[in-house]
């Protein structure tokens, strides 16, 4: 009977108006072929036989209020239907309405109402043999199709409803998971090609009168970082403009000695240990792109967080199917810990995220080394100092 709007001021669409008219037409037609089967008083008049029929037409016709007033509606032609043969369609298309469009607890209000009259039938002891005992059953069990018919409309209805939204709170959801990646990719891609550009471009600020070869060394590095950088985020963007089955080229573990020779040219002393079977090409792409990621959030932190140009920064990065890899980065602390450089412990969240959806597991905090001799000595005769631990442990299948 098409989707019945519970909104008194909505206006039909073309649709409706076509639905209304149907039903329209259908109760008309019941009501006409259904005249042989009405069990008429034969003391019926013909005035009489006229104005039952004529009820029975703007019974009818009363079903274009369906959608702003069902419930009334209904209740009205169920009174009216004690007194007119002919409105029997009309009843049975506004139970339906009710059943399709209103809560179960005023669909049962109406139901008790339609059926109020089958006490006072049973009480009248209706034989088997009489012609308006067969009517009445079979209006009682039309009454009962067109509830049930409704019901089942509204239900599915309901479950439709119930689908979509769950689609779009899935699809909220995903979009919301690839803003998440795409944060986590900007940020470890860009970081750590402006921490070196920052790097260099602070040599420059604060040794301007050095010898003109590193100037222009330094000048040459800060201008491929930065159009470097430039490339990375041209390469993101182009990603989120591809279609979605399309994705641009990831790094794989083996780019990690690239990443080592980047900060070696920065100034930082990077020693770099690749103990992984068979070789880095033969991890698992999922955690030797993680791997990458963190090594290259290892060497961002040293060079915003590290005492400075020519700190050491040690990367060990080992596994073999069936153990796991595992990558561990640890530099030394400046004095004094800045907490005020933008972003900061942001990249370490995205990492623990990203380590977490690889399958694994990242640990960082800071650690206190002993060394043999030095000028700060505590009470056995060793320094201490105190460094970053980066350490990560990704799954590898045996």
């Amino acid at each position: 009977m098409g989707r019945i709007d519970s909104s008194r001021h909505t206006r039909r669409d073309t649709k409706d108006w076509a639905v209304d008219t149907g039903a329209f037409l259908f109760a008309a037609a019941f009501s006409v072929l259904s005249t042989d089967s009405v069990v008429i008083d034969p003391g019926t008049s013909e005035t009489a036989l006229f104005f039952d029929q004529t009820a029975g037409g703007v019974a009818c016709a009363a079903l274009f209020l369906r959608r702003r007033w069902p419930v009334s509606l209904t209740v009205v032609l169920l009174v009216a239907g004690k007194f007119s043969h002919f409105a029997t369609g009309a009843i049975l298309v506004a139970l339906f309405t009710v059943a399709a469009s209103r809560p179960p607890k005023v669909t049962g209000w109406v139901t008790a109402l339609a059926f109020a009259p089958v006490p006072f039938f049973l009480a009248q002891g209706p034989t088997a043999d009489d012609p308006a005992t067969a009517s009445s059953i079979t209006y009682f069990a039309l009454v009962a199709g067109a509830l049930g018919w409704g019901s089942y409309t509204r239900s599915r209805r309901q479950l439709v409803a119930s689908l979509h939204e769950r689609a779009e709170r899935a699809a909220e959801d995903a979009r919301r998971e690839a803003r998440e990646d795409i944060a986590r990719e900007m940020h470890d891609v860009l970081a750590h090609r402006l921490s070196l550009l920052s790097v260099h471009a602070g040599a420059l600020e604060f040794n301007p009168g050095g010898e003109p070869a590193q100037v222009a060394r330094a000048a040459g590095i800060v201008r491929q970082s930065a159009h470097q950088a430039l490339e990375d985020l041209r390469e993101i963007i182009g990603v989120l403009r591809a279609p979605e089955d399309a994705g641009g080229p990831q790094p794989v573990l083996a780019d990690v000695e690239r990443l080592a020779a980047e900060a070696r040219k920065a100034g930082a002393r990077v020693s770099l240990e690749l103990t992984v079977e068979g070789g880095p090409e033969a991890a698992p792409s999922v955690a030797g792109r993680t791997a990458y990621r963190v090594v290259q959030e290892g060497l961002t932190n040293a060079r915003k967080h590290g005492p400075g140009s020519g700190a050491p920064v040690s990367v060990r990065v080992g596994g073999a199917p069936g153990t796991g890899l595992s990558v561990t980065v640890r530099n030394p602390a400046a004095r004094e810990h800045d907490t005020s450089i933008p972003g900061t412990g942001h990249g370490l969240i995205g990492l623990a995220e990203r380590t977490t959806l690889a399958g694994g597991h990242l640990e960082h905090g800071w650690d206190t080394a002993r060394h043999g001799s030095g000028p700060a000595l505590d009470d056995k005769g060793g320094e201490h100092s105190e460094e970053f631990r980066l350490f990560a442990w990704l799954p590898w299948p045996g």
